[in-house]
């Protein structure tokens, strides 16, 4: 009977026997892997579906890779290098592009970019910048503007009046609005679950948003209060009626203006920026600061704090010298009326031919004292002496 070792060692006899006659072939694995080059569109078409959901934003970002990879010429890579990137910053600068612009861009190709790394399509990734941004001013409606422009909507579409008070009651995105369903909304609240930061969010509603939910008539109510309506419908009517109203030449005045409108409104009503930015749905802070320095009366106590209030107001010089001599002649009269009604008092009996009764005046003095306390005798004689 053979044992496991007398076994093991014929199996490797056999093996070395085979490998010195040349019988066995090696094979080594090394993991090595093809490297392939991608162009930038190529890149976009896998995964655009997987990592931007349909509709307007997707079509801009569409807009941008096309242009980028214009710009690098249909150039294929397998590494993206930081020299890459800047001649594609400085090519979208001198085609005009402001440093907003190229942020929105380069925030596109960035997490294209990095999906790509992640399955291992490129095997380098350079370092993304954020491009400081001026902050520019921020247009919003008046409430005469408003009702000029809601009044051209409403004669075209009730619909498209409708949506546009939700709009501007609410501060929602056009996409949000459109995408609600009946079931959103709960009695005097709504809650937004499709989301440009993918968070959803429960706001109340003003008394005329919630009667701007309401349809008229008795046609089907469809699937949401605006699910008649479509953004390119929307804006068609937006923009006959703002030519209308004689807004044609501001390009400001676009549907997004009304969420403008109702964060400045929020701001100047004395409602604080972090309410704010949960009224609206920001990701971060630093978005609602757009409009801080709407809360005007913010600093004003800060006045209060700085007022010299122990100080008076420093008037002109011949103003100082005048009030100053009538405070000095306004002193002099006061103290003259207590002379005066002495000196009156003072009158010698003749003059008034009647007899003046001299008043009684304790005496002061210790001996005056001693006699009020009932001293003797004595004290009273050595006193008249």
């Amino acid at each position: 009977m053979m044992t496991k070792d007398s076994l093991r060692g014929e199996a490797v006899a056999d093996y070395m026997s085979d490998f010195i006659s040349g019988n066995t072939k090696i094979r080594y694995n090394f993991g090595i892997k093809e490297v392939k080059s991608y162009r930038i569109g190529e890149l976009f078409a896998s995964y655009r579906d997987i990592l931007w959901d349909d509709g307007r934003h997707k079509y801009n970002v569409s807009s941008f890779i096309g242009e980028i990879d214009e710009i690098l010429c249909g150039r294929r890579f397998s590494t993206f290098d930081q020299e890459t990137l800047d001649g594609l910053i400085a090519a979208l600068r001198e085609r005009g592009n402001s440093n907003a612009t190229i942020n929105r861009k380069m925030a596109a190709l960035s997490k294209l970019l990095r999906k790509a790394y992640k399955m291992g399509d490129i095997h380098s990734l350079p370092e993304f910048r954020r491009q400081k941004e001026r902050s520019g001013r921020i247009r919003f409606l008046e409430r005469d503007e408003e009702e000029r422009l809601f009044a051209a909507i409403r004669s075209r579409d009730e619909n498209a009046y409708r949506l546009s008070v939700f709009l501007v009651d609410t501060g929602c995105r056009l996409g949000e609005a459109i995408g609600l369903i009946w079931n959103d909304i709960q009695g005097s609240r709504v809650s937004f679950w499709i989301t440009k930061s993918g968070r959803s969010r429960t706001i109340p509603l003003t008394a005329r948003a919630m009667q701007a939910l309401v349809l008229d008539g008795d046609g089907p109510r469809g699937k949401g209060p605006f699910a008649m309506l479509t953004q390119p419908q929307f804006r068609a009517v937006w923009n006959e009626a703002k030519k209308e109203v004689g807004l044609a030449s501001d390009d400001q005045v676009v549907p997004h203006i009304l969420r403008h409108t109702c964060a400045s409104r929020l701001v100047q009503g004395g409602i604080d920026i972090r309410r704010v930015q949960m009224w609206l749905g920001h990701q971060t802070l630093q978005m609602t600061m757009r409009y801080a320095h709407l809360a005007t009366h913010d600093l004003d106590g800060c006045v209060t704090v700085l007022e010299p209030h122990r100080m008076p107001d420093p008037p002109a010089a011949a103003g100082w010298q005048a009030q100053a001599a009538g405070a000095t002649q306004s002193a002099a009269a006061r103290s003259s009326k207590p002379a005066a009604r002495t000196a009156a008092k003072a009158k010698p009996a003749k003059e008034s031919g009647k007899k003046v009764k001299k008043p009684h005046r304790p005496e002061s003095s210790p001996s005056s004292l001693a006699e009020n306390l009932g001293a003797p005798r004595a004290v009273a004689k050595a006193r008249g002496k």
